[in-house]
């Protein structure tokens, strides 16, 4: 069994307390709030009120830190050095229609004095599954405090290979229609 550091703790403690309500949101369709950002891209009274209390309970542990969130933006900190990165709900769509396919994401990037920076740990938790998800550079990945790792497999023939796709009318959607259509063609 695993033992997360301090970073990685306040961020699966922030994902859990924002499951929380999301849970009790979860498959009342016919109640959610939902309004459309562009084509195939929603957002419900659910992400707002998730993506607030990520906000509340990351600043709070870290007030320094910067925050960029899928709704509200990017909100500078006192901090450079540190961003929390956040998806209140990735897979709302899924989530509009009682689809158990969802999760809270959280990362934080860090940035070094040059300007380069790098994501250094990150956080996915499906609260349908119980399923949390979380890795920190130079430490690995786990999935409910058990190491996890990528398979062995040198033959891409020989792999399982799932994806999302963008919505039709979002960027890239043609191009990565493109791209699967070569990968079957590669290992037919």
């Amino acid at each position: 069994m695993a033992l997360a550091s301090a970073l990685v703790s306040v961020m699966i403690d922030a994902v859990r307390k924002t499951a929380r309500p999301m849970l009790r949101d979860f498959g009342e369709v016919a109640q959610l709030q939902v309004s459309r950002k562009g084509p195939g891209d929603f957002v419900t009274a659910a992400d707002i009120k998730a993506e607030d209390t990520l906000f509340e309970l990351l600043m709070k542990a870290r007030p320094g830190y910067g925050f960029l969130g899928e709704e509200r933006g990017m909100v500078e900190g006192t901090d450079k050095s540190h961003t929390w990165i956040v998806d209140p709900i990735d897979g709302t769509t899924n989530f509009m229609h009682a689809m158990p396919h969802f999760a809270i994401t959280v990362g934080l990037q860090r940035f070094a004095p040059d300007g380069s920076s790098e994501i250094v740990a990150g956080v996915t938790y499906n609260p349908i599954t119980n399923e949390m998800f979380w890795a920190e550079k130079g430490k690995g990945c786990y999935l409910n405090d058990q190491r996890i790792r990528v398979a062995g497999r040198r033959d891409l023939s020989e792999s399982l290979i799932s994806t999302g796709l963008p919505f039709i009318g979002k960027t890239g959607h043609a191009q990565t229609i493109k791209d699967i259509h070569a990968i079957g063609q590669r290992t037919a």
